[in-house]
């Protein structure tokens, strides 16, 4: 098949029996492509599952409604991002008594000599290579940040009175995939520490691995915003949620089932956090609202058919649930 004009592609999309006429609809597929556009959102988590468009205006409403989400989401979860690496900053620099990263190392990374003494030779082995993994992430960031002349790292390389770059520095430079990474090979008892200064219920979490767990779930959801990837249909969705993060949820929250298959999961996963975070009622309930509202809007510029696909059914009844935890 040859290279396709936006008029030829027009007549495609009619052929395909998708409505599409007019200066603004060309417009549209224009600004919107058609590979970026169409073929991103015609359908819904995975290629097999087709979204019964008829009009042109339905699949730019989907696009749409998928930028508004992107939208109300980014500005969140910086602010998640950010306050989970100064809980996990404070610790690390609490119980390891120092601000240089080789402390961090010695003091807070589970390695294979100060394992817990009921692990075996193969856990222990296994900790020992997640810490040189980490040291090696830890070296590559350092490296490229450098190499990229980032001042918050050029700073303590160029000069004379310092000899290594403080755990706080490097905090500044870390993906949250880093973070995740991060918490995932601190010892126990510092897991156990972030915890409870962020307020998780650890009742359901008895290795403490929900504080990165979540964050790699965020994260996914994170790069997918950073990156203008599709979110509408969760189809970023990297990780399968163990039962102590579904747990959890439940029991905070008082759901009946949780999932992450839905995009609704994300934005309560998000609330339970600004709630752990102390963000006001006010801005949480707010969040909430406009969710629901770009939702409202979408449903009615599709065909039912694609709203019982996109929507799930008890969206609401669940966000019922959240504003009554919140």
């Amino acid at each position: 098949m040859g290279y396709k004009t936006i008029d030829a592609l027009m007549r495609h999309l009619r052929k395909s029996g998708i409505a599409i006429k007019g200066s603004t609809q060309k417009r549209q597929l224009i600004n919107t492509g058609y590979f970026h556009g169409y073929k991103g959102y015609r359908f819904f988590g995975n290629s097999k599952r087709r979204l019964p468009f008829t009009s042109y205006e339905e699949i730019y409403a989907t696009i749409q409604y998928d930028s508004q989400l992107k939208a109300l989401m980014y500005g969140k979860m910086m602010f998640i991002e950010t306050a989970m690496k100064n809980i996990a900053l404070e610790s690390i620099l609490v119980n390891a008594n120092s601000e240089y990263i080789q402390d961090m190392y010695d003091r807070v990374v589970s390695g294979y000599n100060n394992a817990p003494s009921n692990a075996t030779a193969e856990q222990k082995k296994k900790m020992q290579q997640n810490k040189l993994n980490l040291q090696n992430a830890i070296q590559s960031s350092l490296a490229y940040a450098y190499k990229k002349n980032n001042p918050k790292i050029t700073h303590f390389y160029n000069n004379v009175g310092y000899s290594d770059v403080p755990v706080w520095a490097l905090f500044e430079i870390m993906t949250m995939g880093d973070l995740g990474y991060l918490l995932s090979c601190l010892t126990y008892d510092v897991r156990d520490d972030i915890s409870k200064r962020l307020g998780i219920n650890v009742s359901c979490d008895t290795d403490r691995q929900l504080i990165y767990k979540y964050i790699y779930t965020l994260k996914d959801l994170r790069n997918a915003i950073a990156h203008n990837a599709v979110v509408f249909d969760t189809r970023f969705r990297n990780i399968d949620p163990t039962s102590a993060m579904k747990q959890c949820l439940k029991l905070d929250i008082g759901l009946s089932y949780v999932n992450f298959k839905t995009i609704g999961d994300y934005i309560i996963l998000m609330c339970y956090y600004m709630k752990l975070l102390d963000t006001p009622k006010t801005e949480i309930r707010a969040f909430i609202r406009e969710f629901e509202k770009i939702t409202d809007n979408y449903v009615k510029l599709v065909n039912t058919n694609v709203s019982e696909i996109v929507i799930h059914p008890d969206l609401n009844a669940r966000l019922a649930i959240l504003k009554n935890y919140i």
